[in-house]
């Protein structure tokens, strides 16, 4: 008979084993490297106990997906899609401790690209469901297993692609829980709160393009295509969108005053949510919309003025304020720079129901002392996609984790990791939620 803690020493080494199947994912279709293994392996741990799956392949160049249906006590009831995305950014060897597709486990965690984004989840989730296939679990209604591609470069060949071409694989799907979100935050006298992302800034990929007069370098030159480029660059670089309030944030400070006593006052909100610690980073992008420069490209030779030049910008936008920026940004940029973009919508839901109560108490139970909030994430997940179908999405991959530490500078970051016990307490504590949710 296989236990939960047997399921949660599962999750450990089938997370070490999905960090090992480098899955970069850089944007470009034709550097992939390992997606396709990844799905592989995923598939094959789910035939192996039992579950028939749906294999599919998203569109493009080794992009595949897995997803299982685990069916329920009601079936009448809306089905729990609980999703992950099997790719992650590229890391570069040379700076890490350990090798970043190592999938090492030492010191007390599991290390490597993708050990918090989002592999730790997966790991989980797999190991979930292999055991409630094995010991014949029946969850209170159907749960819908889906491993996807192409997250980290905004899903067009993983979950927004089969919203678009296979909805029915999500048929009946009412909410959903993934990535960022219910992992641990200590605020004062070692009080813990789980943070549920309920909330997603939109995200905007954008292009800037200026064109000028191609020319010798020797010569004067005004029509300079690389000057007026980086003229506007650095003015929306440097510019300050303006202070907004969400009803998500407001909540999350809120509930913040309520467990510390701190006050968040609005005439110097960034002053008082930098107490906050590492998450303060986190919590602070979501008091405005960002716009942050990340490429540049321009000519090919020294002495050649070239007649295009080019930059990449990310945008996070908070919700309700699409127009707003549109508008500040037309303002900040001038007529003469060309703009185009890959746009993902905003997402929003409110902290309430019988699924944040299921979650509240699957928390609870592990951490008796432990208190929920709820937040928007700064990033964005594949919620973006699913929210489409009419889905209510949640942030919800629970791990309790050292107060010291900075778990937001993880994301993406060098020496990435995940605490091997707190790998174990989030598999004890998703199974006590999908046993009630």
């Amino acid at each position: 008979m296989c236990t939960i803690e047997t399921a949660a020493d599962e999750a450990v080494t089938l997370t070490s084993d999905l960090i090992r199947i480098d899955t970069t994912n850089t944007g470009d279709p034709e550097t992939l490297v390992g997606e396709r293994a990844a799905a592989e392996f995923v598939a094959e741990k789910l035939t192996e106990v039992g579950y028939e799956i749906e294999y599919v392949e998203s569109g493009g160049k080794n992009r595949h997906n897995v997803i299982a249906r685990l069916p329920g006590a009601d079936s009448s009831r809306g089905a729990l899609l609980v999703h992950g995305h099997l790719d992650v950014v590229p890391a570069d060897p040379s700076e890490w401790s350990v090798h970043p597709f190592s999938g090492a486990v030492q010191d007390g965690y599991v290390w490597g690209r993708g050990a918090v984004d989002m592999k730790d989840m997966v790991g989980m989730t797999l190991a979930l469901a292999r055991h409630y296939k094995r010991e014949g679990i029946v969850p209170p209604r159907d749960m819908i297993f889906a491993f996807l591609a192409d997250e980290e470069a905004g899903g067009k060949f993983g979950a927004q692609w089969l919203v678009e071409n296979r909805p029915d694989l999500f048929e009946g799907a009412t909410e959903a829980v993934s990535e960022v979100g219910g992992f641990s935050i200590t605020l004062k006298d070692d009080v813990r709160a789980y943070v549920i992302e309920t909330a997603e800034k939109g995200i905007r990929w954008m292009k800037l393009r200026v064109r000028g007069t191609a020319g010798h370098g020797s010569m004067i030159h005004h029509d300079n295509a690389v000057t007026k480029l980086s003229a506007a660059v650095a003015r929306l670089g440097n510019h300050r969108f303006p202070l907004v309030l969400t009803d998500s944030v407001r909540e999350f400070l809120a509930g913040v005053t309520e467990i510390t006593g701190w006050d968040f006052p609005e005439n110097d909100i960034e002053g008082s949510v930098a107490k906050l610690g590492n998450i303060s980073r986190m919590i602070g992008a979501t008091l405005r919309d960002t716009a942050n420069p990340t490429m540049l490209t321009a000519g090919y030779k020294t002495n050649v003025i070239p007649s295009i030049a080019e930059a990449t910008v990310d945008c996070r936008i908070l919700p309700g304020r699409l127009d707003a920026f549109n508008s500040e940004l037309d303002e900040i940029l001038g007529p003469d720079i060309e703009k185009e973009w890959i746009e993902l919508p905003p997402v929003e839901t409110t902290f309430d129901g019988a699924l944040v109560d299921a979650m509240t108490a699957a928390i609870v139970a592990e951490d008796p002392a432990a208190r929920t909030l709820p937040y928007m994430l700064s990033g964005g997940t594949d919620a973006k996609s699913f929210q489409s179908l009419g889905i209510r999405n949640f942030g919800f991959a629970p791990l309790k984790l050292p107060a010291d530490l900075d778990f937001s500078g993880l994301f993406h970051g060098v020496d990435e990791r995940v605490p091997v016990a707190a790998l174990k307490f989030g598999t004890k504590v998703l199974d006590r939620f999908f046993r009630a949710a």
